[in-house]
């Protein structure tokens, strides 16, 4: 098992030309929210946004228009058929990757736009939550993943889609398992995250007890996203979004504390993390 470190995640750095414009950095399509968790809609698009993508597109429910639009205002969004959750069609057309899952729900119409998100195979594409939450219910889809795509499960995500006793070294070897089987990534997120790819499997060396707490893997997804769409292949931006992820919670933690830490300083932070991570020596 590799670790990852700074010299790690420095290695898959990609750096910005210096005449680049927004048309470089590629355009991200996160499709987020329902009524009553349009927070994590806007933790992931934020965290996107901070991510170095050149543009954010946001498919979300009508009740959440002028939330994003309002604590968002670099993203664009775009109004699914419904007022509370997602529902209708999307055209993938023009982005570079897609993220789906945080604050979804589970409504059987969402359900339905999972099914053809993970069929048009035509993105790299981040699952988490929700989306997670639907794929265990419906475990044949799992066939369906697009090659490549990255999984974000927390422990008990994990078990709901693969099963296991919950026993740690027992999860790994599973997720070892399922990452070759499915030719995915799977991030097993917790204390020491695991990212699984079909070749290697990482263990991380950023973070603390701190980020456990509500809204904390909705930033990886938006950070995971805008990685991908910046051209950063899956298993480069699992293990450079987990490594800065990490970091940006140790920053804010001390600056503050553990116990204080909320989602929103890991986005405030991560700023800051890509400049430790890439710029100082």
């Amino acid at each position: 098992m590799k670790k990852i470190t700074k010299q790690v995640a420095r290695s898959l750095y990609q750096p910005r030309p210096k005449d680049g414009h927004k048309g470089l950095f590629g355009h991200a399509l996160l499709m987020l929210g329902s009524r009553g968790k349009m927070g994590a809609a806007v933790l992931a698009a934020r965290a996107c946004m901070r991510s170095g993508v050149g543009k954010v597109s946001v498919f979300a429910p009508k009740c959440g228009y002028s939330v994003l639009q309002t604590a968002v205002p670099e993203v664009m969004v775009i109004d699914s058929e419904h007022e509370d959750y997602l529902s209708g069609d999307v055209s993938f057309r023009g982005y570079m990757a897609t993220g789906i899952g945080c604050g979804i729900g589970q409504h059987p119409q969402t359900a339905k736009l999972l099914h053809h998100v993970l069929t048009s195979r035509q993105l790299a594409l981040v699952l988490d939550a929700d989306a997670l939450n639907l794929l265990a219910e419906n475990k044949s889809w799992l066939k369906k993943l697009p090659e490549f795509s990255i999984l974000t499960p927390h422990p008990k995500e994990f078990q709901r889609l693969f099963g296991g006793t919950g026993d740690r070294q027992e999860a790994i070897a599973i997720q070892q398992q399922k990452a070759k089987e499915l030719d995915c990534t799977i991030i097993l997120k917790g204390d020491e995250t695991v990212i699984a790819t079909p070749t290697d499997t990482y263990i991380n060396t950023t973070g603390n007890s701190g980020m456990g707490t509500a809204g904390t893997g909705d930033v990886l997804t938006g950070l995971l996203t805008g990685l991908l769409a910046q051209g950063y292949c899956p298993e480069e931006a699992a293990v450079v979004g987990v490594y800065l992820h990490g970091l940006a919670g140790d920053l804010a933690a001390a600056a503050g504390s553990e116990e204080g830490l909320i989602a929103t300083d890991l986005i405030e932070h991560l700023p800051l993390a890509f400049r430790k991570t890439f710029y100082n020596k």
